[in-house]
């Protein structure tokens, strides 16, 4: 069939798949991208993005409710009608969606609708999608190609990833909930059960509480978000408790049962002791694993581990003219490293000098509950479980002028120096809007930057961006205002 033929065909279009495409075209690649479901994949409809929104109106909702705390006067207690809460989400999402569908136009990219399987190196067909119809506000953009078989010198699999599923606590969508469900309540649940503390499961935590529900959040490790640094994570769950959540660490949902309109989730702790908490929704948020079936890799003799296509530093995999990027690929899973992987990756394709693999060690870590948490780089524990001899600088949010000027002084900036070079090899924070300043010690690690440089910086007054450069100082015992 004419026009079937590209220099690089995209098996996915989440951040990872539509980037890379872009980045593609913009070297002069005859690309195509191929999506079964909704352009922007997962982050854009079902995660990062409409997330966000929710836990923005959330964020409105607790400023609401301490306007008193600001000298302001509101009639009656605010709160949330969870139908126009959801809508503005879904509402964000639907006008991102169109976003990443223009891009596709302007870029001269075809978009092939439907399902694609590898068949040979370089070919794929593309069969009838077997997921539902698209969401009516993300119909299936006009003009895309659909089934059929498609070659390419290059192929890149970016299908990312999808929940974990626990045996016997499989989601049912009505009582034990995954993201897709916790999304998009049709009503607000009075109580809830969420298994599981990484940045999934405490933002819904976060907002749920917001929102009234009553939320205990089970967790199998010792600390609440266990990949960040440990200190961090004691401040985060005290301020999480104080707002109402009950958190459970090294314990594990090891059953439950479900009634008509509730479930009861029997708690295991490690002692062996086992507490039944009675909830009307469970979310289950214990991690996720790649989209690897049904798309002929076993049969081409693709190497995997654990759930995910094993790549090198440059996307490509152990069968020549194939490639994988994003969650699809491993950890960390997420949507700011599967673009900056797919950029990498085909940039390495159209034979660009000096293409840097990417370095894992400063993709930065975001969780958006709040308080905000954010972190790159080592913690305290890795460090010194290298063997690293570090410099540690700390500083509180109740010292900075703009942190109690907003009403938001609870928190802390931690920074990790190698003593002997003065390099920053980590930096943790938790408080308000940390996941934007967290990348001002991503591009200094980035560029290599020393304690010295750092403090020489001159940072804005007044700011929480002060803040780092008094972590600096402090960890060097010369911290001015503390």
């Amino acid at each position: 069939m004419a026009g079937t033929s590209y220099d690089v065909i995209i098996i996915g279009s989440g951040p990872g798949g539509y980037v890379t495409a872009i980045r593609a075209a913009q070297l002069g690649l005859k690309t195509a991208i191929v999506e079964r479901e909704h352009l922007g994949g997962i982050c854009l409809n079902w995660g990062c993005i409409p997330t966000k929104a929710l836990l923005r109106s959330a964020e409105i909702l607790d400023h609401a409710n301490h306007a008193k705390s600001y000298g302001l006067t509101l009639e009656g207690k605010m709160t949330a009608d969870v139908k126009d809460v959801v809508a503005r989400s879904r509402g964000v999402s639907g006008r991102l969606n169109g976003g990443v569908g223009f891009l596709m136009k302007k870029n001269k990219i075809d978009v092939i609708w439907g399902e694609a399987k590898l068949t040979k190196p370089g070919e794929i067909m593309v069969g009838k999608s077997s997921k539902p119809a698209v969401q009516p506000q993300h119909p299936v953009p006009k003009g895309v190609l659909g089934e059929g078989t498609y070659s390419a010198k290059h192929i890149i699999v970016a299908t990312g990833a999808r929940p974990r599923a626990l045996p016997g606590i499989e989601p049912d969508g009505k009582l034990i909930w995954t993201y897709f469900e916790a999304m998009k309540p049709d009503v607000m649940p009075k109580s809830m059960v969420v298994m599981g503390s990484g940045a999934i499961g405490i933002e819904f935590a976060s907002f749920y509480v917001s929102m009234g529900v009553d939320v205990t959040v089970v967790e199998l490790m010792s600390q609440v978000m266990p990949v960040e640094d440990e200190e961090i994570s004691k401040i985060a769950r005290k301020a999480l408790e104080k707002r109402g959540m009950k958190i459970i660490t090294e314990a594990k949902v090891s059953k439950v049962d479900k009634a008509a309109h509730s479930i009861t989730a029997h708690v295991e702790t490690k002692d062996g002791k086992v507490q039944q908490i009675t909830a009307d929704r469970l979310i289950s948020a214990v991690g996720v694993q790649g989209n690897i079936e049904n798309l002929g890799l076993e049969a081409l003799g693709v190497k995997t581990d654990r759930g995910c296509v094993v790549i090198d530093g440059y996307g490509k995999t152990n069968v020549p003219g194939l490639y994988a990027i994003g969650d699809v690929a491993g950890p960390p899973m997420l949507a700011h490293k599967a673009e900056h992987e797919g950029v990498v990756c085909i940039e390495k394709i159209a034979g660009l000098p000096n293409v840097h693999a990417m370095d894992k060690s400063k993709i930065p870590g975001c969780t958006y509950c709040n308080p905000q948490v954010a972190s790159v780089g080592l913690t305290e524990a890795k460090a010194k479980a290298e063997g690293r001899d570090i410099r540690v600088g700390r500083y509180s949010f109740n010292a900075n002028g703009k942190a109690i000027a907003l009403g938001e002084d609870n928190g802390m900036i931690k920074t990790i120096f190698d003593k002997k070079t003065g390099e920053l090899i980590g930096a943790h924070m938790v408080g308000a809007e940390v996941t934007e300043l967290i990348q001002g010690f991503v591009v200094a690690m980035n560029l290599e930057t020393t304690e010295e440089e750092l403090m020489h910086t001159i940072f804005p007054h007044p700011t929480l961006s002060e803040m780092m450069k008094e972590s600096v100082l402090d960890a060097y015992g010369k911290v001015l205002n503390a």
